[in-house]
């Protein structure tokens, strides 16, 4: 970035008296031009150009170049004159660097302490590059003292290629703005047409819904475990022997076959039954204990 100040002209020069600013027409132009004032000067209006205005020298600046930091000027300088990033000459870059560094220097040394930390940096790898290698094993390459700002250089041009890509995406409020279309409702509701098929569809959705909230009745059927002990023994009554399965009656659920169970057990807890198997996974056989008479 440079800047170019205009020095003032003799009829600039502020009046020697340092009373204010003159207000005298012109003889090219006249007093009052339709009766309206030019400007307003302190709250008066001014009808015609002051010929005495005096224009401070830091008042006008002209920036050629803008930056947004060392790296960016760094690479603004490599890039402009095609050197390789990969291969940069460090001492033409350090001269044209510290060039720029002296012009902002005088006008914004606030600005200016970022950019001379860098300069600080690109003097020392100039003097690294002056002095010898280090000694390396064998097979390898001396370190390059660029190496880590090359890295730093190729990491802020893709950070800044991908803003500039970012910035060409259309953004809301900048590009273009949300339509916005008032449509103005009529006083008279209308309801929309309904046949014959959205009423099936709604009847069958209150059918479905009703069996989801079906209540249940549960009976409590009382049965009798000794009344069981004695349909077993009637059952065996007569006979050697008869397999377990086929002491229980399957047709009449789940709590007969538990009561069936708990009065086998009862029996052969009490010596009534004996229940044998011949071997392992054989099948097993339930008998009377005793003789009947």
């Amino acid at each position: 970035m440079s800047q170019t100040s205009f020095p003032p002209s003799p009829q600039e020069l502020p009046p020697a008296d340092g009373q204010a600013l003159s207000t005298a027409p012109s003889p090219d132009m006249p007093a009052v031009i339709d009766q309206v004032a030019l400007a307003r000067l302190y709250g008066e209006p001014l009808f015609a150009m002051p010929q005495d205005l005096y224009i401070p020298p830091d008042a006008l600046q002209v920036f050629l170049e803008a930056f947004e930091g060392p790296l960016d000027l760094l690479l603004y300088l490599i890039r402009k004159q095609n050197f390789n990033i990969l291969d940069i000459p460090m001492a033409a870059v350090t001269r044209q660097y510290l060039t720029y560094v002296d012009e902002i220097r005088s006008t914004n040394l606030e600005l200016a302490a970022e950019y001379l930390l860098m300069a600080a940096m690109l003097i020392e790898i100039k003097s690294r590059m002056l002095l010898p290698p280090k000694k390396v094993a064998e097979g390898q390459e001396p370190e390059d003292p660029r190496a880590e700002l090359v890295r730093r250089l190729l990491e802020y041009e893709q950070i800044k290629l991908a803003a500039h890509k970012l910035n060409e995406v259309p953004q809301f409020g900048r590009d273009f703005l949300r339509a916005q279309v008032y449509v103005e409702q009529s006083l008279q509701p209308r309801f929309p047409d309904v046949n014959v098929v959205d009423l099936q569809e709604a009847w069958r959705d209150i059918v479905k819904r009703a069996r989801l909230v079906q209540h249940h009745v549960i009976s409590r059927e009382e049965l009798s475990v000794r009344e069981h002990m004695s349909i077993v023994l009637r059952k065996l009554q007569g006979r050697k022997f008869l397999e377990f399965e086929d002491l229980f009656d399957a047709t009449r659920g789940m709590p007969v076959l538990v009561v069936t169970f708990i009065a086998l057990l009862e029996l052969s807890k009490e010596g009534l039954l004996e229940v044998t198997q011949a071997e392992a996974f054989a099948p097993i056989y339930v008998r009377l204990a005793y003789t009947p008479a």
